[in-house]
């Protein structure tokens, strides 16, 4: 008996630690601000994502939910969340970068925002991203969110790209995820 529950709690215990260390992850880099910029004639809430891993990721979809303090008819404060539609809320293949938008058209919930009623609504972006890691075939699962003191209005991401002249390739700098300029609305 004491031979046979030293194994398995040998084999418990190594199948319990591979498990908890072998248990993929997304390493997903987003921009530290989230950006209402001019889009199309309109204009649209956007941030971007990379992969920071040289691995892939497929079939990979997200999802934003804007949340806000709404005041009801009675004067009770309420957060209420509204899901965004966005342009594409799916990508087969997460190669590079990935700037997500909702187009602010007049059936977003955000038409007639500005950045004060932002910041007096409390209002907050909450990201999910999903995909599949084709490395381990599991799905991994990244979050973020942006607040309203995080948005930058009338502004645009620069390039990320690079391009080498001698090889003829374009590259990605994550470093410059971040950057942006403004610009007139």
């Amino acid at each position: 008996i004491e031979s046979f529950i030293g194994l398995l709690s040998a084999a418990l215990a190594t199948g319990l630690v591979f498990a908890r260390f072998s248990r993929p992850s997304a390493a997903i880099m987003y921009s530290r601000h989230a950006l209402i910029a001019p889009y199309r004639g309109i204009r649209a809430f956007m941030f971007r994502c990379a992969n920071e891993r040289s691995n892939q990721l497929i079939e990979v979809s997200v999802q934003i939910m804007y949340s806000r303090i709404a005041v009801r008819p009675n004067g009770e404060r309420v957060r209420e969340f509204t899901s965004l539609p966005l342009e594409f809320d799916k990508v087969t293949f997460f190669a590079l970068s990935w700037t997500v938008v909702h187009p602010i058209d007049e059936s977003s919930p955000l038409f007639h925002c500005t950045a004060e009623t932002l910041v007096a609504n409390e209002a907050e972006f909450l990201v999910l991203l999903s995909g599949n890691d084709e490395t381990f075939s599991q799905t991994v699962h990244s979050r973020t969110s942006y607040k309203a003191n995080e948005i930058i209005w009338n502004a645009r991401f620069r390039s990320m790209f690079i391009e080498s002249t001698t090889r003829g390739t374009t590259g990605m700098d994550l470093a410059r995820i971040h950057d942006f300029e403004l610009v007139t609305p």
